[in-house]
This record gives C-alpha cells, structure tokens and sequence, in this order.
C-alpha cells in the first residue's frame, strides 16, 4: 500500500514538474513576443494555454485520487495538499502570461513609447521567482523558499518604478500615448502578480517542509 502510495505521489510530482516547465515557457515566449511585437508569437502564448489548463484538471484529479485511495498521513498528506496549491499557483501565472500576450497584441502594430529596460527587468525577476520557488519544491530547500518570498519587494518597487514613469513621463504630458501606454501599465502589473504567486508557492514550501505557516508573518523569515 506504501509502496502504491509513494508511486502516485512520484507520478504527480512529474506532471507538476512538467506544467511548470509550460508555464515558464509561457512567461518566457510573452516577453518575446513583447520585444519583438511579435504578435504571432503572442497568439501560440495564448493557444498554448490550452495544454495549462488540462494539465491542471490531470493533477488536481490525481491529488484527490491520492487522498481518497491512500489516506496519506503527515509528511505525505502535506506534499499533495501542497501540491495542489502549487499546481492551482501555476495555473495563474500562466493566466497572466496570457494576459501579457494579449496586451502584446494591444500595441504590436504600435512603435513602443520607449526602449524596454525596466520591463525586461521585471520580467527577469519573475522568471527567477518562479524558477526558484519550482526548485525549491522539488528539493524541498526552505532557505531556497525563503530568498524566493524575500525577492518580492524587489519586485513591487521596480512594477512602482515603471507605472510611475508612463504615468508621469507619458500619460500626464500626453494623454493620446495611452492605447501604448496603458499595455505596459498591464504588463508591468501581471509581471509583479507572477512575481506574487511564485512568493504564495514558496510559502507553501516552508509549510511542507517545516509544517510552518508564515503567510501573513513574514517577519518570521527575517528572524532566522
């Protein structure tokens, strides 16, 4: 039955592993396109989620099988709770990276209003975010999940960093820049949500791991 049990839960691991691969690949391809305005690159970000989402639904129906069957007990009842948070975490950031697209395909028949360079920034620490919380998963690294919830602030100042130059620089001085604008508002706010559900997925880490909760304390963090 153990046996049995820890064969689902590997399984399960695998597929987790696979969607994130999609979602980083989703995240990476948005940004591409939005170099580029390459709005054919940003339409595959879009029918590609496709393949997300029954990702999704195959996981969450293997971790409920896994509940109902198995009956898992400490350790392993905290890895597929966990892993069903997780699975539910990239499910979004897929969302938004479709959201980016589509705001991609806003203003790529558009010349930007400026070069891109806090953007792909941002976008850099998403991606790092997201990688990280996924490695600290698999290797169960709590000091990994830790870095990963303390990088946000870096995030949120440079998304603040970016609304207050098109809003300053831009839409205040000329509010016709808005149908270019306004996209990258967008993007710049997906990107630092990204950044906030890879944070959501390190905290569940620090769960598993530790059984400790530190949503809504993360002054713990500092602490150790």
């Amino acid at each position: 039955m153990e046996t049995h049990l820890h064969e689902e839960i590997a399984k399960m691991n695998d597929d987790l592993l696979k969607m994130a691969s999609l979602v980083e690949d989703a995240i990476h391809k948005s940004m591409e396109a939005l170099k580029k305005q390459d709005s054919n690159l940003a339409r595959k970000v879009i029918d590609e989620d496709k393949k997300i989402d029954q990702m999704e639904i195959k996981i969450e129906e293997e971790a409920i099988d896994i509940l109902a069957l198995f009956q898992p007990m400490a350790r392993d009842l905290r890895f597929v709770t966990t892993g069903m948070r997780i699975n539910s975490e990239l499910e979004r950031i897929a969302d938004l990276a479709v959201n980016i697209s589509q705001r991609v395909l806003e203003i790529s028949d558009k010349p930007l209003l400026k070069p891109l360079i806090d953007i792909p920034r941002l976008a850099n620490i998403a991606k790092r975010m997201v990688r990280n919380a996924i490695d600290s998963f698999i290797n169960q690294d709590e000091k990994l999940a830790r870095q990963v919830i303390l990088s946000d602030p870096e995030a949120d100042s440079l998304r603040n960093l970016v609304q207050d130059e098109l809003i300053n620089d831009f839409l205040s001085i000329d509010p016709s820049s808005a149908t270019r604008a306004v996209p990258l508002l967008l993007i710049s706010r997906h990107l630092e949500r990204i950044c906030d559900h890879a944070t959501y997925i390190a905290e569940d880490v620090i769960y598993m791991v530790k059984a400790q909760v530190v949503k809504h304390h993360r002054n713990i963090l500092k602490e150790e």
